[in-house]
């Protein structure tokens, strides 16, 4: 009986085996393809990866069916196996002959809908390709403002299974931003916070601008912008509730923020946590960094400040394993922080692929990268390479993944770029009581995707014309050093209250480079060929330098830049010092400049600044410098007296001086206007000289003016407007007063 159970038991695991064999492992002996017209049966041979005698089983089938549908070339297939027989049997999607667009007039706007499609002409139909190209379509004409749009798309049947693909798109009008306001906890002013965001509110001269129509991509940037600024200013908690557009108009809208600030929050404990065999005093920078922030306000930036150094420290001490985290511990308004450095396994990168760069040159990126094929994976390094793609400001967006390689102490780095436009049209114009002024501009940030900068612009005012063109290469041959061209012409015309005027056409070219952390150095030269005009009007020593002149320059300047932040700064400094070296010149006039600004807050939301600026130029031959190289009072350094009439006298002429210094004082008065939501109240106290006539000492005039003054910045409905109201407090009897100042200006 054991015999007879062990025999069936051995038949029908022979069986098994047998059917088990024929399912998964039968062999191919021939391949019918059948309902291509247009693809040839080796393409879809090739496409199969399967071959005459070779093993054919279900998942080579799922596979085949899954590789085929991916091409985009069929639009039903079907698979049989029988007899030894590969039967594959498919229906061609029809080839798009001619797309096409109805109900656009403007070319940019086509060009942008067929940069985005993935269904080109001559290419294959798919109907599921086809329901994410309109979902494209209304993203894109929504982000330009078109909140209305309708796209339906038609299918026109032609011969020899192919279509005309019709669009047919209503745009409607675009919506504009008519106001933009800020409701809630906000604590800020709205003068403030709109100077913050992107967006701006809709102007009937704001005809270049793109920034005044609703735009989903915008109000996103705006809702970090806000965030950001929060954060720096100690709100950690702050929250963006929502941000929403409100139907005032037909096609008008009100865009409006929802803001909660919370309670401004204090750094306390700050605490730095090592691997046991790490040395601490390798991290005293660290520590002295948080002896410097305890109790202070916090601020994002002083957080990346840490972690920066942090970061430094990692790389210079070669920590190649390492990453940093940070445990935050909120009691009250509190915060505790520790920062934790933790070892990880050693692995080394195999491979960085980039995808995505559809413009820009692969080598514009990888010079970005502080990491490389077949160095070790530091998520540090990683990261920095991200913020430094990000930093060129050519992509809408910058992500990487990172997957393992070959062996599993191995990493493949993949880097996403989505390039957006980057080039920019400006224009703007100012009017007030020392003048009007027009600018329009061009600029291209990433020129024929070689990371090149193109600008060029031209300033009127009312004494001078200045055109400028400058091409920027920020990273020479991977140095991490720019180099630049400028040619500039300009015309200075003050015949009728100087007596002259002089015409400068030249060029100049240089490097600039961060040396140290926050420290900037820049070399260059200045090669300039001038005329200088006079009238009868001018003193007989001004009218002996009327002529034509060539000097060559060589530029020096240091900047050592401590600022929080570079657009309205509440708290660092910014020192800065120039030097310009006569090498050819006929006067050898050598011309020097300090500037120094400091910030603080002196209470909540006060914002206060002290200044201080010191000029000279004088000729190394003890010789008379030109007319174009006297120095002048910047009006914003002196308020209370109009500009250039003020300093020493030449006859009815102000001549400028060889010698100027300043010192300015600045705080806002956020109680004073409180409720006004565009206004912002301010102080100052200025304090100047101007002093130094090297063609003539008698006519020198060594007195010190000074003011004190307030000012109200209004956010007005046609554009930011600034008045002043000052007393004069000492001056020479030479100089003219201005008790009364104000300035409009405005973007297109």
């Amino acid at each position: 009986m054991f015999r007879f159970y062990l025999n069936i038991i051995s038949k029908v695991t022979l069986i098994f085996f047998i059917l088990l064999n024929f399912a998964y492992s039968e062999i191919i002996k021939k391949i019918e393809i059948e309902g291509n017209d247009r693809i040839p049966n080796e393409t879809i041979k090739m496409l199969s990866s399967l071959k005459i005698d070779s093993e054919i089983s279900q998942s080579d089938i799922n596979n085949l069916i899954k590789n085929l549908y991916e091409t985009n070339f069929f639009e039903n297939i079907k698979i049989s196996f029988d007899s030894s027989v590969l039967k594959i049997t498919v229906k061609e999607n029809p080839i798009i002959s001619k797309i096409i667009f109805k109900g656009i007039k403007a070319k940019r706007i086509k060009e942008d809908i067929n940069n985005i499609l993935s269904l080109r002409e001559k290419s294959s139909f798919n109907d599921v390709v086809l329901i994410t190209e309109k979902e494209k379509i209304l993203s894109l004409l929504k982000n330009q403002g078109y909140i209305y749009a309708d796209v339906t798309i038609l299918k026109e049947n032609l011969e020899d299974n192919k279509i005309n693909l019709i669009f047919e798109i209503s745009i409607g009008e675009k919506a504009k931003i008519k106001n933009i306001s800020f409701i809630g906890n906000k604590i800020f002013k709205d003068q403030k916070l709109k100077r913050v965001i992107v967006s701006e509110e809709y102007k009937f001269w704001k005809f270049l601008s793109g920034k005044k129509y609703l735009n989903e991509n915008l109000i996103k940037l705006d809702n970090q912008l806000l965030r950001n600024f929060y954060l720096n200013k100690g709100y950690y908690n702050v929250s963006i509730n929502s941000s929403f557009a409100k139907r005032v108009d037909k096609d008008e809208f009100e865009l409006i923020f929802n803001i909660n600030a919370n309670n401004k929050v204090n750094f306390g404990k700050l605490e730095l946590e090592l691997p046991s065999d790490y040395d601490e005093e390798n991290f005293s920078k660290i520590i002295n960094l948080f002896n410097e922030f305890k109790g202070e306000t916090y601020s994002i930036n002083k957080i990346r400040d840490i972690l920066d150094e942090i970061d430094q420290i990692v790389l210079e001490e070669q920590f190649e394993t390492i990453r940093s985290t940070v445990e935050e511990n909120l009691i009250g308004n509190i915060l505790n922080l520790k920062f934790i450095i933790l070892e990880t396994d050693k692995l080394f990168v195999e491979k960085i692929n980039i995808f995505g760069n559809n413009v820009t040159v692969e080598t514009v990126i990888r010079n970005q990268l502080l990491i490389d094929e077949g160095d070790p994976f530091n998520e540090i390094l990683k990261t920095k390479s991200l913020n430094n793609i990000k930093s060129l400001n050519f992509f809408k967006n910058v992500s990487a993944s990172v997957e393992e390689g070959s062996t599993q102490d191995s990493r493949i780095i993949n880097i996403s770029v989505e390039e957006k436009p980057t080039g920019e049209i400006m224009a703007g114009a100012g009017f007030g009581t020392t003048g009007s002024s027009f600018m329009f501009g061009v600029k291209e940030n990433n020129f024929l995707g070689k990371g090149i900068s193109l600008d060029s612009n031209l300033n009127l005012s009312t004494e001078s014309v200045k055109g400028l063109f400058k091409i920027e290469n920020r990273n020479y041959k991977n140095s991490d050093k720019s180099l630049f061209l400028t040619i500039d012409v300009t015309e200075t015309d003050r015949l009728s209250n100087s007596g002259y005027k002089f015409n400068r056409t030249g060029f100049d070219i240089g490097t600039r480079f961060e040396y140290f952390d926050d420290f900037f150095l820049k070399l260059g030269s200045s090669n300039y060929y001038e005329r200088i005009e006079t009238d009868n009007t001018a003193s007989a020593r001004q009218q002996k330098q009327e002529g034509d002149y060539f000097d060559l320059f060589i530029n020096l300047s240091a900047t050592l830049d401590k600022r929080n932040q570079k657009f309205q700064t509440s708290d660092g400094f910014l020192s800065s010092y120039s030097v310009d070296l006569p090498y050819i010149s006929d006067t050898y006039s050598l011309i020097n400049k300090y500037r120094y600004k400091y910030f603080t807050e002196l209470y909540e939301n006060n914002v206060s600044s002290f200044s201080l600026s010191l000029r000279s130029a004088h000729s190394l031959k003890n010789e008379d410098i030109k007319l174009s190289e006297r120095l002048r009072i910047p009006s914003s350094l002196l308020r209370g007296f109009e500009y250039n009439k003020v300093g020493p006298k030449d006859g009815d002429d102000f001549v400028g001086g060889n010698y100027m210094a300043a010192l300015n004082f600045t705080s806002s008065l956020p109680q004073v206007l409180e409720n006004s939501q565009n206004t912002d109240f301010l102080i100052f106290l200025d304090a100047a000289n101007l002093w130094g006539v090297d063609y003539d000492s008698s006519l020198d005039d060594n007195e010190i003016r000074s003011s004190i003054g307030f000012g109200l910045d209004w956010f007005s409905p046609v554009g930011p407007m600034n008045f002043s109201l000052a007393q004069p407090i000492t001056k020479s009897d030479n100089d003219v007063t201005e008790t009364f100042r104000f300035n409009l200006g405005t973007t297109f």
